[in-house]
């Protein structure tokens, strides 16, 4: 068995894209220029890995962090957009894209860490942050290990633990099986790679309800109402952070920055540029 390894991210970004009407057969996320771009690409010494990142723009910090076994080029429709307001901020998570890692673990509180750490090699003391799927797990964690780096996150697709609870059955099953596929394949770099992923989507993460009381930060928390992660989760994400909006897209899986980019991107914009509002009492009726 040597088929590549495919990864539940990169699956959703092909049929998404394949469904959404590209009838050129050549998907944009292969050929756009983000996620190799050498003209920005840099990489960052840290935490014992080398971590490739790439900025657009200028003003405030914002970071956009993608999910499992995704790259910087998942936002091609959000980079043109934030860059016109924000310095961008794009990273290849650990063991992702170009920021290779050979170590034999993986897990998304190393992740949150650095990024945390890459913060502070470009000296920015708080940004604005982008999360989706594991980014938004990501994220998250960032808010709760790290709460002076966030100024507002935003995070669609994320979950707090690897359960049906959270998780589509269907998809948790598909993960589940897609781990024992890759136990039984010839371990080479790559397979041992892609089991590191595959273990994230199975087995982690494990956020507490507790530790989402902690985030400081107002937070817009994001779903589909057909997303692989089910909205009453989503629902209890929102409802377990002290400052917090809710928003479930209808009529909308897992991909909602592609399949709603210009609603996501309005959205978020909105959210970042407005301060947090609490809405009780009267208010309530507004």
């Amino acid at each position: 068995m040597n088929a590549k390894p495919i990864l539940l991210l990169a699956v959703i970004i092909s049929f998404g894209i394949c469904a959404a009407g590209q009838s050129s057969g050549v998907s944009p996320f292969d050929t756009t220029i983000y996620g190799k771009n050498t003209k920005v690409g840099k990489y960052a010494k840290i935490r014992g890995i080398n971590m490739y990142y790439e900025t657009y723009g200028k003003g405030e910090p914002l970071l956009i962090i993608h999910g499992n076994g995704g790259s910087i080029n998942n936002f091609l429709y959000q980079v043109p957009y934030f860059s016109k307001n924000y310095k961008v901020i794009l990273a290849d998570s650990r063991a992702q894209g170009k920021s290779v890692d050979s170590g034999d673990s993986l897990s998304y509180e190393m992740m949150a860490d650095d990024l945390n750490a890459l913060l502070d090699n470009l000296r920015l003391d708080s940004c604005y942050v982008i999360g989706w799927s594991d980014g938004g797990i990501n994220g998250l964690l960032l808010a709760i290990r790290h709460p002076d780096k966030v100024k507002k996150l935003a995070v669609t697709g994320a979950n707090l633990w690897p359960d049906t609870t959270a998780v589509d059955p269907f998809v948790y099953n598909w993960a589940m099986h897609y781990n024992d596929t890759l136990t039984k394949m010839e371990q080479t770099p790559q397979i041992k790679n892609a089991r590191k992923l595959a273990h994230l989507l199975s087995y982690e993460p494990h956020i507490s309800l507790e530790q989402l009381h902690t985030i400081q930060c107002p937070t817009l928390v994001i779903g589909g109402d057909h997303d692989v992660l089910l909205p009453r989760h989503t629902l209890l994400i929102a409802e377990s952070i002290p400052k917090s909006y809710l928003w479930i897209l209808p009529n909308s899986g897992h991909s909602t920055p592609i399949y709603y980019k210009d609603q996501f991107n309005a959205t978020v914009a909105e959210f970042f540029k407005k301060p947090y509002r609490v809405i009780e009492k009267e208010g309530r009726f507004n």
